[in-house]
């Protein structure tokens, strides 16, 4: 097991009486590429210590914030502060400090486990001996200890993501980016990485992830900003954005074929608010079953009615609606 310090030491301690410092501070923050706006006048807070999301349909901004960021694309307008310091003129001293996790595994598949993380250590600027000391510990943290001599390329997908991970620690960062962590990870690679990172979370590392899996943002973070064409439409915990925007229950009616037109007259006023779809209506609210009670009533004719709590993802899907995005 990793030891008690855990994969990534304190760097400083607070008192515990003291609000949690901002290590990010976006004001107006915007990037354009050319006639095109990617990230329009954003604004948004990352305290120490806390998992921050930024969830979006494809092209909604997030990669572009998080390029800025860390310190690895300029910004067009605004204030952007990663640290304390400004990342375009200060770049360098915030990569240093950084632990990035991109979206691709971009691993050297020709080098060893153990090796991958001993050349990202130096390219730090690590001496070798602190890069050594920290490999075992970050490997037994990727639960990996006993394939530090396999190459990358025997080790599965969920391998190859938890050595990600375990590279972005080497240089003891203050924050780590990840960009879409669990992509394309089957359940329970999923919920292993899950644990990683939650682990790091009780060490104080704090954590900005990109992702489009609700599921994983209402299980992790504990602020986040939904992004749609450019700009932030809301901001809070996974359960106020639930709260204001989605409410606490929903009752899916499901129609059989060509029912569904013929109910909706009946279904009126039903609950704080309704979505219509191919097959069914959504009805949102507190109490589903009061839902349910209300459809029986009206003597609507239905094929089945599914309950249950509302979601993230019914707040995404609300505010950035169900049309694809390319």
């Amino acid at each position: 097991m990793a030891s008690s310090a855990g994969p990534v030491a304190a760097r400083s301690e607070n008192v515990a009486t003291d609000p949690p410092a901002s290590l990010v501070v976006a004001r107006n923050l915007t990037k354009r590429f050319g006639d095109f706006t990617a990230v329009d006048g954003i604004d948004f807070d990352v305290r120490a210590g806390e998992v921050f999301g930024f969830l979006g349909p494809n092209g909604a901004g997030k990669t572009s914030t998080m390029r800025m960021i860390a310190a690895v694309s300029p910004l067009s307008d605004g204030t952007l502060q990663v640290l304390g310091r400004d990342p375009d003129a200060d770049g360098a001293e915030v990569r240093a400090r950084l632990g990035v996790v991109p979206q691709e595994n971009n691993l050297d598949e020709e080098l060893s486990v153990a090796d991958n993380l001993y050349i990202y250590g130096r390219y730090f600027g690590m001496p070798r001996a602190v890069v050594r000391a920290r490999i075992p510990e970050l490997l037994e943290f990727a639960q990996l200890g006993e394939r530090a001599d396999d190459k990358v390329t025997v080790l599965s997908g969920g391998m190859k993501r938890r050595l990600v991970i375990a590279r972005a620690l080497i240089n003891t960062p203050s924050m780590v980016l990840l960009d879409e962590p669990t992509t394309g990870l089957d359940p329970q690679a999923r919920h292993l990485v899950w644990d990683r990172l939650r682990e790091l979370t009780q060490q104080g590392v704090t954590l900005l992830l990109t992702t489009h899996y609700m599921d994983e943002a209402e299980q992790l973070c504990d602020r986040l900003v939904v992004m749609s064409d450019a700009r932030i439409v809301a901001e809070g915990s996974p359960h106020q954005l639930i709260a204001v925007h989605a409410g606490r229950e929903v009752a899916e009616v499901r129609f059989v074929p060509g029912g569904r037109d013929g109910a909706l007259a009946a279904l009126e006023g039903i609950g704080s608010r309704q979505e219509v779809l191919a097959d069914r209506v959504i009805l949102y609210g507190e109490d589903a079953e009061r839902l349910t009670s209300a459809v029986r009533r009206r003597d609507v004719q239905v094929a089945s009615t599914l309950v249950r709590r509302a979601s993230l993802e019914d707040v995404f899907l609300r505010l950035t609606g169900r049309g694809l995005i390319e």
